[in-house]
Parts: C-alpha cells; structure tokens; sequence
C-alpha cells in the first residue's frame, strides 16, 4: 500500500497518469485543474469524449480568460470510435462583413499601431458558442445545459486565480483599462489584482445560461446578439445584426500524412498547422536523423521549418476565399524538392529560397486533449490570439472579445503581433477566417495513439512537430513530449528562436558555426497537453507540460 502511494504522489508531481488495462480508458488533459475536473464531471454523468469537450472548452473560457472565451474561437479534431470518423470543427473567427483589406492602414498606407489588437474593432465574430452548440447537437450525449453547468457555476460562484493570470493582466493592462466592463471584470479597482484575487463573472454566468437554454440562439440572436453589437459599435467597432445570425461552423475533412510507420491527422486550413506539420516531416523522412550527430539533426529539422513556414507564408489561408494547393504542399514528391537545396554543412538563408514573392503575415491559446472509454478522442485548440483578445468586453454579456483580426495580412510582407509574414492569400476580406497556426492533432503507430496539441502562436507548429518526431521514433511517454526543449524558425525573420534550456551552449555554438542566427526567447513557452494510448492493452497515459500548471488524469 505505501508503494502504491508513493508512486501515485509521484506521478501527481510528474503530472503524468497511467490507467492499467482493466479500466476502460478515459483521460483528460488540460491546461487548467478547474477544466479538467469540469470534463471528469460530464463523463461520470454518462457523457461522451464529445460532450466533456464542451465542457472543458467553457470551462476554460471562465477560469483561463487569457487564453481562451467564448467571444473567441477555436478548432476540436474528434475522431469517433464507433465508425472510425474523423473531422474538425472549424470554429475560428470570422471578420465582420464591414471588414476592408486597408481598414488597419492610415492615408499611407501604414499601419496604424495597436489598431488591430486592442479595442471592438480588432475582434472578429466569434465562434466558440457555435461550436459547442454543434458538438453537443452532432456528436455528444448529453444536453447541451448538462455540458454548460460546470462553466456556468464557476463564472457564478468564481474562483482564486493563478500566478499566469496576474502575469497576463500586467502584460494586457492597458487594454483592459480602456475596457469599462472588462476593468470592473478582470481588475481591481483599475489595478493588475494581488494574489488571491477571486475572480467572479456574473455577467458571462448569464450569457452561459443563455446559450444553455436556447443554443446558438441564446448567443447569435436575442439580447445577448443586441448586447454584443451595442456595445462594439459604441465603442468604435462595426458589427452588424448579420455578422452574428450568418455566423456557421464548417466541418473540414482533417489533413493526413504519413512519416515512416506513423499516421498524422491534423488541422485542414484555415489552420496552417496541420499542412506545415506534414510538409516538415516530409521533408525530414528523407534522412535517417537518430543516425546523425546532434547538431546536425537540429540543423536538419531546422531547414525543414524554414521550409514549411516559407509556404505557410505564401500559399495559406481560409479555403472558402482563396485557392490552397493542399495536395501538392504535403506531397512526397514537392518535399523531395524542398529538401534538394538543404545543405548539411550550411544554413539556407530565407531570402535564398525560391518563390518569396510578395509575404503574407495567434499569443495566448490553450489546448486540450481527451479520450473517453469508448475510445472516442478530441484535440482542441481554442484561442483569443494576444492575452486577453481584444481586452474589450461589450457591457452587460461578460464576453471579453478576441484579437483574431491581427492574424489576418494588414499589408502584405508586414509582420503581425508574432512576427509571421503573410500573403494575399490571407488578406482581410469580409466573412473571411483568418489563418492560424492552431494544430490539434492525432498521431498512430499500429496500436499507438497519441492525442495531442498547444498554444503558443506561431511556434505550435513546431512544438508538436518536435513531439511527434519523438513518439515517431518510438517515445511512448506523453511526459517527454510535452518536457522537451524547444527552439523554432519560421522562416522570418530569419533566425532560430529557443527557449531557456532549449539549446545547451554547445549545439548554440554548433548552429552558429553552421550560418545560422540565433535569438533566445529568454523564458519557456508552450503548454502541451498530450495522451498516450495502447488500444491493444488498454494502458494509457496522460501529461501536462511541466511550464505551467495544468493537470492530466486518468479515471
């Protein structure tokens, strides 16, 4: 018995959980305890990975407001065990039908600082409400009410916020100032709140209630629709009643590739995840890397990001608007030709590569991942873009609005609030999504599954392509993949961003030798959430990253 309980303390401190085979396997990862408990709750009441889903993504849009709300949006990759279906709910944004392509710009033809992240008029509709109506009508179990309760009660009763939530407010200070309602909200008294700051959100309680009893109509139409475009048009912003009744999720057939033995399912556009993610590891199934030395390795995956960044860039964006070659961007055969100029002895320069017309161009997100007993599984990212969104809360609804419109190309060749360059392609047009780098994703080796995803902007692509490099080369431990050191290149500007401890001194010194730039991030970043599963066994495990102060169980 006192093994057993050391064994369970210890795994509590890894944030790590293994289920045995006899139990039906049910896990639930994500970046909040609140939210987790929120999903464990619907499950025990008879619903399904689809209906804890719900749950657990209005969960976090109380307790994790920087990161996440229903005035924001989001992607849910389901898989169905049942009939083996798999789909993303697109539930992004979209730009209001006032939307121009010049509408950040001034006389100029310059952009107009913070215009497109701070205040009504850089948010876009938003889709999260949409999208938890949809699961629960399409996929779930229970009602929709049922879904809701947890969120509902925690926004009512509140809850103490963590150190991240002060950290985020002192960073988006300014805007929430400017916000009334979101100052008398998610401040005290004017200031950035001490710790132990309860955090209560009778307003948001209300508009959840709505949505609960009414469904979309609690949201899109009615006197929450009325509160929300009162309040934006006050304040400068320009929604229209036909902004929010026209507003659909869309089902996407999700992107698949193949890199050795293991089978990629991830984000279709609007999300520029999933493409990038199987055009890297395209790329780099061309070189046996657990053969090669460190540095050369890193310098491998690092040309191979370049590379896939470089057509994130120029060719992706809402597929409803524009043209996207997804078939030949994760062909075999275009990445051949994409790693032909790869040298190992030397960093390509971007400006060197190929096709670099003119350049197209989200920071607080969450993600989160569930299988349920049935072997049912969601990876969900769900975002506001910069912490906090738009800082801006339409008076009586509590619903703090999105950023989302700074993921758009303001000005092609311009880089937005992460530094990506954009295209035509994302240009600004009226009911458009913006692109994203969002990417949700499962990944297969026979009886292995991984469920997995994170925030972080423009680096999640290349968060989850270094995860799934190791459960490809046969790491079955969800704690290593979400611990792993972490660098990225996205093509501009042209440098390698790491974390601290991401590159010891040795492989700095290494890269550089080899031409490349390199720019420390000088803090950690990402927050993935990840599960391990052995369908043939039953085993599974679950793992929060270490960076924050999320909780992965299994019940």
């Amino acid at each position: 018995m006192a093994k057993q309980r050391i064994g369970l303390l210890l795994a509590l401190w890894l944030g790590v959980f293994v289920n045995p085979a006899e139990a039906a396997p049910a896990a639930i990862a994500t970046a909040y305890p609140l939210a987790t408990e929120a999903g464990f709750e619907i499950l025990s009441r008879g619903g399904n990975a689809f209906d804890a889903a719900v749950a657990v993504s209005a969960a976090l849009a109380v307790v994790e407001p920087s990161s996440s709300g229903i005035g924001g949006g989001g992607f849910w990759l389901l898989h169905r065990a049942s009939d083996n279906f798999s789909t993303m709910v697109d539930g992004r944004e979209r730009a209001p039908l006032s939307a121009r392509v010049d509408m950040y710009l001034d006389a100029t033809g310059e952009p107009i600082p913070k215009l497109s992240i701070d205040g009504p008029l850089s948010a876009g509709i938003p889709g999260l409400p949409a999208g938890l109506v949809h699961l629960t009508e399409t996929y779930g179990n229970l009602p929709l009410a049922t879904s809701l309760a947890p969120a509902i009660r925690l926004a009512r009763d509140g809850f103490v916020v963590d150190e991240h939530y002060l950290k985020m407010v002192g960073y988006r200070l300014d805007a929430l100032r400017a916000s009334s309602a979101a100052a008398a909200i998610f401040l005290d008294r004017g200031d950035a709140p001490a710790s132990g700051f309860r955090l209560v959100q009778g307003d948001l309680a209300k508009t959840l209630e709505a949505l609960a009893e009414q469904g979309r109509d609690g949201f899109y139409t009615g006197l929450v629709a009325q509160q929300l475009i009162a309040g934006v048009n006050a304040a400068g912003g320009h929604w229209r009643t036909q902004d929010l009744t026209a507003y659909r999720v869309k089902q996407r057939t999700p992107v698949t590739g193949q890199y050795r033995q293991m089978k990629i399912t991830t984000a279709p556009p609007p999300s520029s995840g999933g493409v990038a993610l199987i055009t890297a590891l395209n790329i780099l199934e061309r070189y046996a890397l657990d053969e090669v030395d460190d540095i050369t390795r890193k310098h491998l995956v690092v040309e191979a990001m370049r590379r896939a960044y470089r057509d994130r860039a120029q060719y992706l964006g809402d597929p409803d608007f524009t043209q996207v070659p997804v078939a030949q961007l994760i062909d075999k055969t275009y990445a051949a030709g994409l790693a032909a100029g790869i040298r190992r002895d030397r960093a390509t320069p971007s400006a060197m590569l190929p096709g670099r017309a003119k350049l197209q161009r989200g920071r607080d997100t969450t993600h989160f991942s569930i299988i349920d007993g049935d072997g049912n599984r969601v990876a969900a990212t769900l975002s506001v873009n910069l912490p906090f969104g738009s800082g801006f809360v339409p008076p009586g609804t509590g619903v703090l609005l999105n950023d989302e419109m700074d993921d758009f190309s303001s000005k092609p060749g311009l880089p937005n609030a992460y530094g990506l360059v954009g295209a035509e392609a994302n240009a600004i047009a009226p009911g458009k999504r913006p692109l994203s780098s969002m990417t949700p994703t499962f990944l297969e080796i026979g009886d292995d599954v991984a469920v997995l995803g994170t925030p972080g902007g423009s680096r999640i692509i290349t968060m989850v392509l270094l995860a799934a490099l190791e459960f490809g080369e046969g790491n079955k431990d969800p704690a290593s993949w979400v611990s792993l050191p972490r660098y990225h290149h996205q093509f501009l500007p042209d440098v390698i961003q790491f974390e601290t401890d991401g590159l010891s001194s040795a492989q700095q010194d290494g890269l550089s030798a080899l031409g490349h730039q390199l720019k420390p991030v000088g803090r950690r970043y990402g927050n993935m959430q990840a599960i391990w599963w052995d369908r043939a066994s039953g085993h599974i495990r679950a793992a929060s990253d270490p960076r924050r102060q999320g909780l992965a169980d299994v019940r």
